[in-house]
């Protein structure tokens, strides 16, 4: 308890985000968002905004290890519904654990001149989370110490890289060239927004972080507030960079290592080799805080009975199997999925999730927490139009990602309508024993 100070949750926060957002997901947002996809950052930074509004209200006055299931648990009480999302919202930061894994993987490649490496990256994907897992045993206090350094050293070699290749092309912008490719759409530029919201949605990692956090009440605000200032900065001069140094083509060509790419004109091999070791920094620190998030959710989800527990003979505490249990399904996603579908099931899930939690504060929660309707309402209706948007995309280029998240999704409620089912039944049962 109160183990997290403002800074190391600061750190927590942009580590999840600029691992993720970056590195992983600037060349995809800009094949869906075209020339301006620094605005799709831009207005996904907004949305995020909103939607933080809601996490802020609720953990100021109900701090809280377990974040995002609290606020389910609040909003709707110990019903399907709430155990549903909340593992939602898990395994959206799972399949983040495996996209920045596989990036990780990615861009470490790019130092060497190898042929095939389909094998290569889930097997480096596998190392980082197999390393994460070791660093969350070592304890809380190493995983801070990490996270600041890890913070500083890719925050600013991210602010340097983006510096001089804007200072290589004159700091005069210009919006990346299409190429060959047809004009951007509406609703191409919004399915971007959508794939882009995932690059700030690591603010939620600081919620989830409430319980063992300094003075909570005070510093999850200020902790989420701060760690979206410096990301939507930081994310916004690199997408300048990148679209003033590559076509939209070229991004496209070289999506899943953009930022490699997007050093190499200016600057040749030695900016190619700066850009990955940053990457290599930025996605590992990434992994290590979201494995630290989503164990500690799961957990939570455990002890308020929300779904079951199996130790499988290992020893240790709760805690220690839920971690296990993470970096398994993280692992196993990160083997088996490319890049482009992980953040696909990733958008999908996260923003189902996020409609539900900002209803569930709409009708039962406002008053107690003090949030403002319109901005609860303005949340949900962001969410919907960037959702819809992304599943039109993607009924057009990966109808399959819709079905598997959807099975997904519905195979989670049935989960939990099953489980909780039988623990009611369960429970009325021994009450019927006791009183007989």
């Amino acid at each position: 308890m109160n183990s997290l100070t403002l800074a190391g949750a600061v750190a927590m926060g942009t580590g999840v985000m600029i691992g993720a957002g970056i590195f992983a997901l600037t060349g995809q947002v800009a094949e869906l968002s075209g020339p301006l996809f620094p605005l799709a950052f831009l207005l996904a930074a907004v949305i995020s905004g909103f939607s933080a509004y809601t996490y802020i209200k609720v953990s100021n006055k109900y701090p809280s290890a377990g974040g995002i299931a609290m606020i389910l648990h609040k909003a709707y009480g110990p019903a399907t519904i709430t155990g549903g999302a909340a593992m939602l919202m898990a395994f959206s930061m799972i399949i983040n654990e495996s996209l920045v894994a596989r990036t990780f993987a990615t861009y470490v490649l790019r130092l060497f001149d190898v042929g095939r490496t389909e094998l290569l990256i889930p097997v480096l994907a596998l190392g980082l989370i197999v390393f994460a897992f070791l660093v969350n045993i070592a304890g809380n206090r190493v995983i801070g110490g990490l996270s600041k350094l890890a913070a500083i050293a890719k925050i600013g070699g991210i602010l340097v890289f983006a510096t001089l290749i804007l200072w290589a092309a004159g700091f005069n912008y210009q919006p990346a060239t299409i190429g060959d490719g047809a004009p951007t759409s509406i609703t191409g530029f919004l399915a971007g927004v959508a794939l882009a919201i995932l690059a700030f949605k690591g603010f939620t990692t600081i919620t989830n972080s409430g319980g063992e956090l300094k003075n909570p009440k005070r510093n999850v605000g200020w902790a989420i507030m701060i760690s979206l200032a410096i990301c939507v900065v930081v994310y916004l001069l690199v997408a300048f960079a990148v679209g003033s140094t590559l076509s939209i083509n070229e991004i496209a060509a070289a999506r899943d290592y953009s930022l490699a790419e997007a050093a190499r004109p200016a600057f040749g091999d030695a900016g190619v080799w700066f850009t990955v070791a940053i990457a290599i920094i930025a996605t590992a620190s990434g992994v290590i805080a979201s494995v630290f998030a989503v164990s500690r959710m799961i957990a939570m989800l455990t002890e308020m009975k929300l779904i079951p527990h199996r130790h499988f003979g290992m020893p240790g505490s709760i805690q220690t199997h839920t971690l296990v249990y993470t970096v398994v399904a993280a692992g196993a996603l990160a083997a088996f999925f490319d890049l482009g579908r992980i953040a696909s099931m990733g958008a999908i899930f996260y923003l189902v999730m996020d409609v539900i939690i900002h209803w569930g504060v709409l009708r039962r929660l406002r008053e107690d927490v003090g949030a403002n309707p319109a901005v609860l309402i303005s949340a949900i209706l962001f969410d919907l139009v960037a959702l819809g948007a992304f599943l039109v995309m993607k009924a057009m280029s990966d109808p399959a990602i819709i079905a598997i998240s959807a099975a997904g999704i519905l195979g989670i409620f049935a989960f939990e309508k099953l489980y909780l089912g039988r623990r009611r039944d369960s429970d009325e049962a021994h009450k019927g024993d006791h009183h007989g």
